[in-house]
């Protein structure tokens, strides 16, 4: 059974947490984390990129061919404090791939017009 979708309320309450001053709670930074996978993959339903940010979540979005077996073709992984600055628009994807704290691999492994998912506030 599929987990019930974040809310908008509870979503960006956790964000507003996550990317304050103060350190955030883990589940903060985790419900922050997935609710901005969950607007991604509204933004771009598919099948061809996974996107990891480990611990807290993996999606697959983008149209295209579909994966289904073994390592997936186009991956892109990162950790939880870029993909925050990354969906909000505290950083754009050129500098976080020059950063180098995007892992990227695969034709399609871009996010480039995707990303930010929120207006920096």
């Amino acid at each position: 059974m599929a987990r019930p979708r974040i809310t908008d309320a509870v979503g960006r309450a956790a964000l507003e947490q996550a990317l304050g001053d103060e350190p955030a709670s883990r589940t903060d930074t985790a419900t922050a984390v997935r609710y901005l996978l969950e607007l991604l993959v509204e933004r771009a339903p598919g099948n061809t990129v996974e996107v990891r940010v480990p611990p807290f979540g993996a999606v697959q979005c983008i149209e295209g061919p579909r994966h289904t077996r073994g390592t997936p073709p186009n991956v892109i992984e990162m950790d939880a404090p870029t993909w925050l600055a990354l969906a909000s628009g505290r950083i754009d994807w050129t500098t976080a791939m020059a950063g180098g704290t995007v892992h990227a691999s695969g034709q399609r492994a871009d996010l480039t017009g995707l990303v930010p998912l929120l207006l920096p506030r």
